[in-house]
């Protein structure tokens, strides 16, 4: 019998858009003699919309925004509604088997989503809330890779409160514990929105106003001279690890733009790397995945010095999920082609919803 398999997509977050095109894509390699495709669409202001199971094709993503009158989702049917399958000849309508929630930052990728699903009982593909919520907050992940040894680059972080209050302070502080350049980031947001490189006080500022427009949280690291490897973590509790992969870009980072608009970076697969560094960065990965209590995958994404020290920069729970996005690519170069990817992330799902059916919740 076929997997009846939701999409979930959209979001209302700044990555609303990117999420649009890990959906078109999902949807063109999904293989339909395995799997019923049920598309449930999350508007960038947050509401929700069924639609109908797709069986043709999708070329774009203008089909894909779904409009919220045709069939929107209104609280007391949610649950009932949103989760279950097409209605088959006879008559039946059964739950859905599988969710895979495709959504990138905010309200998505960040715990808020897989609590809902965990509260509905339903398997659902990636991290759960735990992973999920530490995974998307750098402040939080950062004090949990230290906890657990692994070694990363200075970084303080603020509040929109704290900065409020002390504006001259926090700048100073990030001047004497850090130094220029550095990057300001919003710490719960992905794909390099509201990143900016400082090399001074000025540049600075308009960084902490541009990071906190997208977050109450921000983030500052230290820059480091290195190379900037990743590699992909693919299981529940063995995972494995794919080949690492190097980015190299063209300007002075990895933003937005090079990352999905001009394409001004070069990804390089497998990354030029020693054995004795690819073993270091292998075994970092798996002590991060495992730290967060990861599920389904994450990408691990490092910085490599001239003289072979390994610092963790980051995980992400949801990384870019297209054809040509890291993650995928590097499970292309080891072995594993795209539609295989989206069935093995569909398997582990059923196999730790499996597991967590074991837990007695009364004695």
């Amino acid at each position: 019998m076929k997997i009846k398999l939701g999409l979930l997509y959209g979001g209302k977050s700044a990555e609303h858009q990117v999420s649009l095109q890990t959906a078109l894509a999902v949807i063109k390699a999904l293989n339909k003699d395995k799997f019923e495709i049920h598309p449930i669409f999350i508007t960038s202001n947050g509401g929700w919309v069924r639609g109908k199971q797709i069986t043709d094709s999708v070329d774009n993503v203008s089909s894909l925004t779904l409009v919220s009158e045709e069939n929107s989702i209104v609280p007391n049917t949610f649950a009932n509604e949103l989760f279950k399958s097409s209605q088959s000849a006879d008559g039946n309508q059964d739950s859905l088997d599988v969710i895979f929630p495709l959504l990138h930052g905010t309200n998505g990728e960040d715990g808020t989503v897989q609590g809902l699903l965990e509260l509905l009982n339903l398997p659902y593909v990636g991290n759960g809330v735990l992973a999920s919520a530490t995974g998307m907050d750098k402040v939080i992940m950062k004090q949990l890779f230290a906890q657990v040894g692994l070694k990363q680059v200075n970084y303080v972080g603020f509040t929109r409160n704290e900065w409020h209050k002390l504006k001259e302070e926090a700048y100073e502080q990030v001047e004497e514990q850090l130094g220029y350049p550095c990057f300001v980031k919003p710490a719960n947001l992905g794909s390099s929105v509201g990143i900016s490189k400082c090399n001074g006080r000025d540049s600075l500022k308009k960084a902490f106003d541009e990071a906190f427009t997208y977050d109450r949280k921000i983030i500052i690291e230290a820059a480091i001279v290195g190379r900037e490897i990743e590699v992909g973590v693919l299981g529940n509790d063995e995972p494995e690890v794919s080949v690492a992969g190097e980015i190299v870009p063209k300007d002075d980072f990895y933003d937005y733009k090079a990352k999905y608009e001009d394409g001004n970076t070069a990804l390089i697969i497998p990354a030029d790397i020693t054995t004795s560094e690819y073993e270091k960065i292998h075994e970092m990965a798996i002590k991060a995945f495992k730290a967060i209590d990861g599920t389904g995958l994450v990408r691990a994404d490092f910085f490599l010095t001239e003289d072979s020290e390994v610092y963790i920069n980051e995980v992400n729970t949801m990384p870019g999920f297209t054809p040509v996005s890291m993650f995928p690519l590097l499970w292309q170069h080891s072995g594993v082609t795209y539609p295989q990817l989206i069935e093995k992330l569909v398997q582990l799902a059923i196999e730790r919803h499996e597991e967590k059916q074991q837990i007695k919740y009364t004695f």
